[in-house]
């Protein structure tokens, strides 16, 4: 590659030289062949005048035409250092990642480092074992770092750095642009894959042309003013790398400074995060699934954040500190279509939409007969005055008999909203989380039983229903000649069993399909609280969690969550315990302070089905 510097005129003033980075890289990087006269795609431009430049530039439609240094660090070259100008180019970042920070700067770094590899072969830097250098620069690049690269028609190119080496004696970065581009490949580069992308997003470039994504800098951590105070007393939270399993008991996890550390209107996510990590494994798929073409480049920086600094230190410590959820509200706050997630009240299924469904495009948790998906369900139901406790069973019934659409599966995980609209407005005051939700009859081609007679139903028949249970609108046969015979405006529709085993159901009976209610988010005055079962038993105790129990200082404070064992949770959520409950205390101020909080501010129901999530 040929560097020619164009130097202006000198003039009375003797005013130095300016070099323009543009004419030493060339019309592409990394640097090919020169065609004769011709280029792909250029377009011939009127160049801007500056005093700046001296010489014409011809611009390109081509992404690798336009790159061009931060314009805020234009060398300036007298007559001595123009000939040293290529090695300080390429030693002008000063630390390089691949799997450890190296110093590749220069001001005493051995040459040694670069390995001299030959002409037009990338190689991966090696360790240096060298002292560490003295320069730290704020935007230090290594492999995992969001980077932008800009062009010199004011375009912007964000992605992930994925590769760092050494193409034809310059450090180089192999970045995974976020949208695709004309011209640009796969990963692939002179016949070796250095990384793997979808094919147009990687783009090859000097290192000292990458900057950190500015996208990403303007968001300040929570304020840890009181870290040199003598006072501060905060438990550490580490990174945690690997594998770490749920939590199968409460343990010494109950107290204070435990779960997860709630800052600036952050209770909406901590409470969702702890009900679906800590202590079971449903939506462990969305800490390990690979990366793949269709994901965004940010897809493994996000996962990765998620699992090593939150899921894994809640499970392994106990305890996560309000920076580290910061650092993941900030990536969804620049990468989904949710605003606000950093500072601003929100509720969890928008933080469930950011999460799961954009950045981590999940598989849909629930599949309805209509052919939609959806990863929560919301109850609309009619209310009926003559009932002051529903169960979460009976409103669940309501809204499927209501809208006449089915689950076309069972789902490893159930997410229901209850039938209230934001803080204020609540269908009943008060509702009953039922602590095992059949779901036999609303999944779409599940044997059923007859309501008549209990033996295998054949038809199923929605104006029998009448907005009671679901499960007495299935008929067999000869109950629907009976029952039908006082109702001749009833239609009933022929149910979808499998032949193959239909003599078999006839002789015994029908097996009912259950999920197990394992946490409950509640909403009061704004804030999110968590009530989570600690573990798969049937007798497991439960917890209640608040990430934001107490406070230690004022402006400069920080909160502390807090969890503790709630051992008569299991009596209040079963229908005897709950309804004589219910009925001891008709004013809400009358109930115990868990279980108002409980019954009265219920927002979201989570259950499980343990052995649907083994197989996905």
């Amino acid at each position: 590659m040929n560097h020619e510097v164009q130097e202006e005129p000198k003039t009375s003033s003797n005013r130095e030289s300016q070099l323009d980075l543009f004419s030493l890289i060339g019309g592409s990087w990394p640097p090919a062949p020169r065609a004769p006269e011709r280029q792909y795609g250029t377009v011939p431009r009127t160049p801007k005048k500056t005093p700046q430049y001296a010489h014409e530039r011809v611009k390109s439609v081509n992404l690798l035409n336009h790159i061009v240094p931060d314009r805020r660090k234009k060398p300036v070259l007298n007559s001595a250092s123009s000939s040293n100008f290529y090695t300080k180019m390429v030693h002008d970042t000063k630390k390089i990642e691949t799997g450890v920070l190296v110093d590749v700067g220069g001001n005493g770094i051995p040459e040694e480092l670069y390995d001299t590899p030959s002409l037009g072969s990338p190689r991966s830097i090696p360790q240096w074992q060298g002292r560490q250098s003295p320069i730290h620069l704020q935007d230090d690049i290594g492999v995992g770092s969001l980077v932008e690269v800009a062009t010199d028609v004011n375009q912007h190119y964000y992605g992930v750095v994925r590769w760092i080496g050494i193409i034809d004696d310059t450090a180089t970065a192999g970045v995974e642009l976020e949208q695709n581009v004309c011209g640009l490949g796969d990963g692939i580069r002179n016949g070796q894959r250095l990384f793997p992308c979808a094919p147009g997003r990687a783009l090859f470039v000097p290192l000292a042309l990458c900057r950190r994504d500015a996208r990403f800098r303007d968001t300040p951590p929570p304020e840890r003013h009181l870290h040199n105070d003598e006072h501060f007393d905060q438990p550490d939270c580490p990174v945690v790398p690997g594998v770490v399993p749920p939590l199968n008991s409460l343990g010494d996890l109950a107290g204070k400074n435990r779960g997860i550390q709630g800052h600036h209107n952050s209770c909406y996510l901590d409470a969702t995060l702890f009900a679906m990590f800590t202590f079971t494994s449903v939506f462990d798929a969305l800490l390990y699934r690979p990366p793949e073409h269709e994901d965004s480049p940010h897809y493994s920086e996000v996962q990765r954040v998620l699992r090593e600094e939150i899921v894994n230190p809640l499970r392994r410590h106990g305890y996560v500190r309000a920076d580290r959820v910061m650092k993941l509200r900030t990536l969804l706050e620049r990468l989904s279509d949710v605003p606000g997630l950093t500072s601003e009240e929100k509720d969890p299924e928008e933080f469930l939409n950011g999460l799961v469904a954009q950045l981590l495009r999940a598989e849909p948790f629930l599949k309805l007969s209509s052919g939609q998906e959806s990863y929560c369900y919301q109850l609309f139901v009619e209310k009926d005055e003559h009932v002051t406790l529903p169960s979460v069973q009976q409103l669940l019934e309501q809204s499927f008999a209501t809208s006449g659409v089915k689950l076309s599966e069972v789902p490893a995980a159930f997410i229901i909203q209850m039938p209230r609209f934001g803080k204020n407005y609540k269908l009943y005051q008060r509702v009953l989380p039922s602590p095992l939700l059949d779901v036999t009859d609303l999944i779409e081609g599940l044997p059923r039983q007859c309501a008549v007679c209990g033996s295998l139903a054949r038809w199923e028949c929605s104006a029998c229903v009448a907005g009671g249970a679901l499960d007495t609108g299935a008929l067999c046969s000869s109950c629907l000649r009976l029952a039908h015979a006082t109702r001749p405006t009833h239609k009933a529709t022929p149910l979808t069993i499998c032949e193959e085993y239909a003599n078999i159901l006839e002789s015994c009976p029908v097996p009912r399909v259950y999920m197990e209610l394992f946490a409950v988010l509640c909403i009061e005055t704004s804030h999110y609280v968590a009530f989570v079962k600690t573990g798969v038993a049937h007798d497991a105790p439960w917890c209640f969690f608040d990430s934001m129990a107490d406070r230690k200082g004022e402006r400069n404070g920080y909160n502390i969550p807090e969890i503790i064992e709630i051992e008569e949770l299991a009596g209040w959520v079963s229908d005897e315990g709950g309804r004589a409950l219910h009925a001891s205390a008709p004013h809400d101020r009358l109930l115990p302070g868990h279980a108002k909080r409980l019954l009265a501010d219920a927002y979201m129901c989570f259950y499980r089905s343990p052995d649907v999530a083994m197989y996905r």
